[in-house]
């Protein structure tokens, strides 16, 4: 069975992780068969200056705008 890397931004929660292994060994096991038992996932949490898309670091992008709050 399948080795899964998942790299995402860090600030995920425990809570989040285990519903992600969960939902991921889940879909593993129903798409290719086997053992949950078989399935490993290792979570890797990147910091935004260390990922950078289309040359620009993620730390170096713009904070999106909030939401506007219309007006009564």
């Amino acid at each position: 069975m399948p080795t899964i890397h998942v790299e995402m931004f860090a600030g995920r929660t425990l809570e989040q992780k285990r519903a992600l292994a969960q939902a991921l060994t889940d879909a593993t096991v129903q798409t290719l068969g086997g053992s949950p038992d078989a399935v490993d996932i290792i979570f890797t949490d990147v910091q935004r200056h260390d990922w950078a898309t289309a040359g620009q670091l993620w730390s170096d992008k713009a904070a999106p705008a909030p939401a506007a709050t219309p007006k009564p």
